[in-house]
């Protein structure tokens, strides 16, 4: 059993935030490693060696963490904050969306537009309904959130159509797989980054 009194999942893996000191699953949270020069450095992928500290996937907290000393805490070392940190992890983290979408792309497991994103949702096809953040609100509330599945109003529309190598896309849809789970995680991170909800209903951020 866990602090709040659930029982605890250990099929999933969680750490502890530094700045709210509680363990959640660790797809909420952004891993940090201290770098050779110790600065703080972003590990979006989880693979850098080193000891790693974590922050819950929140601006404030962010902000805090860097303006309050909490990466040397979580380094156990001093460590020194990039002025740019905020900016690495967000491009960072629209980036590895918009490479695992036309990932999904090429597999056939992504549609992009208005007509193709509706027939999957209305087939029920789609897991997962992208909508560019800088979309018409008019548009996007024609199409809804798949059973099940999820909403992200997060990217804007030219960050989508780097995923289709158009200039922009509005809506997308993706079929259910394992590189869907992986968007899910990166599209979460960065909702709440940039303070979207995070997949609560399609046509409202």
């Amino acid at each position: 059993m866990t602090r709040g009194g659930r029982t605890k999942d250990r099929e999933t893996p969680e750490r502890r935030c530094i700045v709210t000191g509680e363990t959640q699953p660790k797809a909420g949270l952004i891993r940090f490693v201290a770098g050779p020069d110790a600065e703080v450095v972003p590990d979006l992928a989880e693979k850098l060696p080193g000891r790693g500290f974590w922050v819950v996937a929140d601006r404030t907290a962010l902000d805090r963490a860097a303006s309050k000393g909490m990466f040397s805490r979580g380094a156990k070392a001093q460590v020194s904050v990039p002025p740019e940190l905020m900016s690495m992890i967000e491009e960072g983290l629209a980036k590895r969306v918009t490479d695992t979408l036309s990932l999904a792309r090429k597999a056939g497991l992504a549609v992009a537009g208005f007509e193709k994103t509706k027939d999957w949702l209305a087939a029920g096809r789609a897991k997962v309904l992208l909508q560019a953040s800088d979309g018409s609100d008019r548009g996007k509330g024609k199409l809804w959130t798949p059973e099940g599945g999820r909403w992200f109003g997060c990217m804007t529309a030219s960050e989508l159509g780097l995923s289709f190598g158009r200039d922009h896309v509005i809506h997308s849809a993706l079929a259910p797989g394992g590189l869907t789970v992986k968007l899910i995680r990166d599209a979460s991170r960065l909702a709440g980054l940039r303070g979207h909800d995070g997949g609560a209903s399609a046509g409202k951020e």
